[in-house]
Parts: structure tokens; C-alpha cells; sequence
């Protein structure tokens, strides 16, 4: 068995968990159905049925996948997202889990991400997402801050932190493959300050002059730099004013991640931190709209209440 082959083994068999009776429908879109299929053909000896849905690629992260998908991703135990732009928050994701289905997405992901990610040690990114996640949830307030020029306060209040660990294997349990992030709406209206994006930002890739986006309550009011924030500001102009709400706080906890890029892998860097903007609706938040772009911060210090989490880029959790 071949290095992808294995990855994709890995994937279907370890982190998705599935069984002899089940039932395991894989989306994808042109752009992925080669590696689609790889993972298809890995699970076929696994499951019961594997079928494979292709549609035409989404333009956004976050857009709806058309009829019948929704319906089939709800109609199945399982659910693999190989995709170009991600499902991840999207009403079709949110009712598949809804009715027990456990969906895995994977936008964006490459041949060579799949074969360097599967190979890392998934329990133990779960022990270190699970500890991240509890003290996410503890806080109430957290301020992030970077030699770049971050300076950003994030209320938190109760809001329980949820956990991406890699493993999806009970039933309306889902998540990115590769995993390993805790993430969290911060309250709706209430960030201030400046994010300076100086690694990747979803839909753009890597980033060459650092994005600097000032935040007013809750609101990206200001995007400046060079042509990736061009880009950037482009976008939000594009989907609203809704697209500008800071969705999402989240933190990265997987050792084999490397920037790439593909915020897929991007965000689950460990030592890193991204900030999300447009929908929270699948974190309980109010702002539904198609629009889910993630930004990676480098070198970061987050402290929650005051007690350092990472410091300059260093884990103080792991």
C-alpha cells in the first residue's frame, strides 16, 4: 500500500470510524473528485456502501451545496467533504449532524497535506484540542496581541468552546480532516482592535505584505496593505455587510500542520491563532450567510483573563 493510500486509510478508517453496516456518502467537486475517489476506494472495503456525489465547485467557503446533497448527506451515517470550498458552515452540514450523521470536511486538501497529516498522532492532538477547549470555555475575555501589530480584544463571556479533533466517530460529531483546532464565537459586537493577518487568509493563500484589519464592534471597519488585502476587501465588499462580523477565535494544536496556503491545514497549526470572519451560525452564533473566511495570525501571544495560553507563538498548553 502506497504512502496516500494508507493516508486515506487512515482517514476513513481511524478518524472517521466506519463500520461494516454503514452507510458513507463522499461530495466533492472537479477541482478534488481525483482524491475523492482515493478516499472512496479506501473506504469500500469498510463500509456497506460508499456512493460519490460531484457537483460543480461553490465560489465561496460556506456556499450551499446544491439539491440533492443536503438530502443525501442527511440520509447517510457518514458524510466526507472533499471539496474545494468548504461545507464546513453551511445549513446542509448543520442538518446532516442534526439527524446523526458524522461529516468530515476536507476543502481544499492536497495529496501532500492527506499523506503528512494522516500520519500524525490523533490521540494526542485530542488531548491537547480537549485541554485547549476547556480553557477557552473558562475564560471570559481574550486578548491577542502580536510583534506584527495585533492588538485585539475578544469578549468571550459563557460561550463554550468546541473541540476539532480529528476523531469523528460517534454520531452527529463532525469536523475538518486534517483536524486539531479549538475554536470559539467570540460575543457578537463587542471585539475591538486591530488583527494583522501575516500567514494565510481563506481563498487568498499565504500571505506577502501582513493584512491589517481594524475591528470596531464586532465589525472589520478598515482592511489595508498590499494586494492580498486588496483582495480580501474585495470579498467582503462582495458578500455584505454581515461578512464583516467576527465569527470565530481559534487556536491550533496540530504538530504536523504547516503553512501551505490551504487554511484546511493553515489553522490547525500549532503555535498559531485565527480569527474568522462572516458566519457563526454553526458555533450558535446569528449571522447566516455564506461567507466564512478565516485569517492566520504567526508568533502570537494569547492570554485569556489574563494567563498566557501561547506567547509569542510558543505553546504554553502542550
Amino acid at each position: 500500500m502506497g504512502e496516500l493510500e494508507n493516508a486515506a486509510l487512515v482517514a476513513v478508517r481511524d478518524c472517521l470510524g466506519i463500520k461494516p453496516h454503514e452507510t458513507l456518502l463522499v461530495v466533492t467537486d472537479p477541482t478534488l473528485a481525483a482524491l475523492a475517489h482515493v478516499l472512496a476506494a479506501a473506504a469500500r472495503p469498510l463500509a456497506r456502501e460508499v456512493l460519490v456525489l460531484e457537483y460543480a465547485e461553490r465560489e465561496l467557503n460556506g456556499q450551499e451545496p446544491p439539491p440533492p446533497a443536503p438530502a443525501a448527506m442527511a440520509a447517510v451515517d457518514a458524510v466526507l467533504a472533499v471539496t474545494g470550498k468548504s461545507v464546513t458552515h453551511t445549513a446542509a452540514r448543520r442538518a446532516a449532524t442534526a439527524v446523526g450523521a458524522r461529516v468530515a470536511t476536507m476543502p481544499g486538501i492536497t495529496e501532500a497535506c492527506l499523506v503528512r497529516t494522516m500520519n500524525a498522532d490523533y490521540r494526542a492532538i485530542a488531548e491537547r484540542t480537549m485541554r485547549v477547549t476547556e480553557l477557552l470555555t473558562r475564560a471570559r475575555t481574550a486578548h491577542l496581541t502580536t510583534a506584527a501589530g495585533t492588538d485585539l480584544e475578544l469578549p468571550i463571556g459563557d460561550i463554550a468552546a468546541i473541540a476539532s479533533t480529528g476523531l469523528i466517530r460517534e454520531p452527529g460529531q463532525w469536523g475538518n480532516l486534517p483536524s486539531g483546532e479549538a475554536y470559539l464565537r467570540p460575543e457578537e459586537g463587542k471585539t475591538e482592535g486591530v488583527l494583522v493577518v501575516d500567514g494565510a487568509l481563506a481563498g487568498i493563500g499565504t500571505v506577502g505584505d501582513p493584512v491589517r484589519i481594524t475591528v470596531r464592534a464586532g465589525l472589520a471597519t478598515d482592511v489595508s496593505g498590499g494586494t492580498e488585502a486588496a483582495a480580501f476587501a474585495a470579498m467582503l465588499e462582495k458578500a455584505g455587510a454581515a461578512a464583516r462580523n467576527v465569527a470565530e477565535l481559534g487556536v491550533g494544536t496540530n504538530d504536523r500542520a504547516v503553512l501551505t496556503g490551504k487554511i484546511l491545514e493553515d489553522e490547525k497549526i500549532l503555535g498559531t491563532v485565527h480569527v474568522a470572519f462572516g458566519n457563526n451560525a454553526s458555533m450558535g452564533g446569528s449571522v447566516d450567510i455564506p461567507f466564512h473566511v478565516d485569517g492566520i495570525v504567526l508568533k502570537p501571544t494569547l492570554t485569556l483573563d489574563g494567563e498566557a495560553l501561547l506567547r509569542d507563538g510558543r505553546p504554553l498548553f502542550a
